[in-house]
């Protein structure tokens, strides 16, 4: 399986999502133990205060494992050459993908200093993820309305909405057609429905590993563990764990 939602330790921030610290190699170890062939790695300290280092840090340890491991920096839209910046994690850092967070970061989705930032994206090949789920910053509806000004841009919802915005979140994957979905804390029922209602191949999975206070990641684990109770498909399964990150991460082999 891919899990496409997990963090980077937090090296320098010291941010309350921040839990233990651990190594690459920790990492590693619970994604074997856990049966993740390969995971998307968002960075932490980046989130709190988005400056280049962030991203070399993150780049640093993902580099631990290119093949397996996937990371997402971050920049602070409103900063001048943020573009600049998102130009350099992808073609000079090798990372994969843009994490925003507007709720934390405190913008809007619907700013304009977006737009330069998503043109390079899209002209790099990378991956727009968004934290959603939470207003009044990080609506579905929000996130949808900047993946429609830029609609050749891949985007995902990174959390399905959580549990009081999941409906929206399906609604809006199902009509805009660079959308996809990512169930990562989303309520058990609603993923059940999510899978049964959202176009099936837009459907991604992930465990939000990284924030326990142990570097075992055991909540990430029961979360795995968890898709087993939720009564789906083998195809559902096989789609939202395999097929459907794969082919947004162009393919990246599926161990």
């Amino acid at each position: 399986m891919i899990d496409f939602h997990t963090h980077a330790p937090a090296w320098n921030s010291g941010g309350w999502l921040a839990g233990a610290a651990f190594a690459a190699a920790d990492f590693l170890a619970f994604m074997d133990g856990a049966g993740i062939e390969q995971a998307v790695v968002l960075g932490h300290d980046g989130l709190f205060d988005p400056v280049p280092s962030a991203n070399d840090d993150l780049a640093a340890f993902v580099a631990a494992d290119p093949g397996r491991l996937h990371g997402f920096g971050t920049v602070q839209i409103r900063r001048p050459g943020a573009a600049d910046e998102v130009e350099r994690m992808l073609t000079v850092l090798g990372l994969r993908g843009l994490k925003i967070h507007p709720w934390l970061q405190g913008f809007s989705a619907h700013e304009r200093a977006l737009d330069d930032v998503c043109d390079t994206l899209r002209r790099h090949g990378g991956i727009l993820l968004s934290h959603d789920g939470s207003p009044p910053y990080s609506t579905p509806a929000q996130i949808a309305a900047l993946a429609r000004r830029h609609p050749e841009l891949p985007v995902v919802l990174g959390h399905g909405g959580l549990h009081d915005l999941w409906r929206e979140a399906l609604a809006l994957t199902a009509e805009t057609a660079n959308l996809h979905l990512c169930l990562c804390g989303t309520p058990p029922y609603a993923a059940r429905r999510i899978l049964a209602e959202a176009p099936p191949g837009k459907v991604l999975f992930g465990t939000d590993a990284g924030l326990s206070d142990r570097p075992g990641q055991d909540y990430a684990v029961a979360r795995v563990e968890e898709i087993a109770g939720w009564g789906i498909t083998p195809a559902q399964r096989q789609a939202m764990l395999r097929d459907n990150p794969r082919r947004l991460l162009g393919g990246a082999d599926d161990r």
